[in-house]
């Protein structure tokens, strides 16, 4: 089954937002709602294990901070990244100094694992549009064909399972390296 967007004539933000939380979450564009797929054990073995390895690299020196699942509202859109990472200084702040609640700016790195029946083009088409928002970073993981595309400059280049050149990540985290090879690696069981 297909992730598939469900168009409501007259939803706008506002009240979309004023929706409960489902699980899994739903992600609103324009008047269309699309319902993320339930993730299956590839996707959240990717998800928990990059997000926790970026954490380990980026917060303690205050860099970044990588969070899954979050929502993230901005200009007519409202979506849940798989792992949305910001940088330190974009963390949402309440007034004691907590990290806020809610994210009304894009990711500044959007990472998405793609799931066997969710559309490659309307998750590549959510990437770009946070690239155009001001995203400096995307990645696609796509685990069924063991590859990682790489949206940062004017052209997406992709690397498989086989390449071990280094994939960009958020400036600032230049001192850190990992591999396509790398990260499927972490789906192994044996």
């Amino acid at each position: 089954m297909v992730a598939t967007p469900e168009k409501s004539a007259a939803l706008t933000l506002e009240a979309f937002l004023a929706l409960p939380d489902t699980k899994p979450a739903q992600e609103y564009s324009q008047g269309t709602i699309t319902r993320k797929p339930m993730p299956k054990a590839k996707h959240s073995r990717l998800q928990s294990r990059l997000a926790r390895t970026i954490d380990l690299v980026a917060e303690e020196k205050k860099i970044a901070l990588a969070l899954t699942e979050l929502r993230c509202t901005f200009r007519d859109r409202s979506i849940v990244p798989d792992i949305a990472v910001l940088r330190w200084q974009n963390l949402p702040r309440d007034e004691d100094g907590d990290i806020g609640d809610n994210v009304n700016r894009p990711p500044d790195w959007i990472i998405e694992i793609l799931s066997p029946d969710q559309s490659v083009t309307l998750v590549m088409e959510k990437i770009i549009f946070c690239l155009e928002q001001g995203t400096e970073l995307g990645w696609l993981i796509d685990p069924a064909v063991k590859a990682i595309t790489v949206f940062a400059d004017k052209l997406p280049r992709v690397y498989r399972s086989d390449n071990t050149t280094p994939l960009r990540v958020l400036e600032g985290l230049d001192d850190w390296q990992i591999t396509a090879p790398e990260i499927f690696d972490w789906l192994k069981v044996e």
